[in-house]
């Protein structure tokens, strides 16, 4: 079954600071982290994700993710899926999902 691809920007439209805002939030960059290690780049359901939020909270964080050009998202009527855009975002920021996967160092975030 084909979903609709919800439109993005194109990747000579990505923005930095639209990137950086929707990596701001710590579930959208463990959104992001989780995308950046698997290599596939294969397709995941919205729902596959273990956020400790609401459906329509990662709704929202889905589109910010989508709107900042960051994954492409599919909507197959009863459910969405998404993908990371590994390509555009290593062409105009390289080196960025490297970081994302590199953590903090020492192994612990500041407070």
């Amino acid at each position: 079954m084909t979903g609709k691809n919800l439109d993005g920007p194109e990747a000579d439209a990505l923005d930095l600071g639209a990137v950086f805002r929707a990596l701001a939030d710590e579930h959208r960059r463990s959104v992001m982290t989780e995308l950046a290690a698997d290599h596939s780049d294969n397709e995941r359901g919205c729902n596959s994700f273990d956020l400790p939020i609401s459906k329509q909270t990662q709704t929202h964080h889905f589109r910010v993710l989508r709107e900042a050009g960051l994954v492409d998202e599919f909507d197959y009527g009863n459910r969405k899926g998404i993908r990371l855009r590994r390509a555009d975002i290593e062409k105009r920021f390289p080196g960025l999902l490297a970081l994302l996967g590199a953590g903090p160092p020492g192994g612990t975030a500041p407070r």
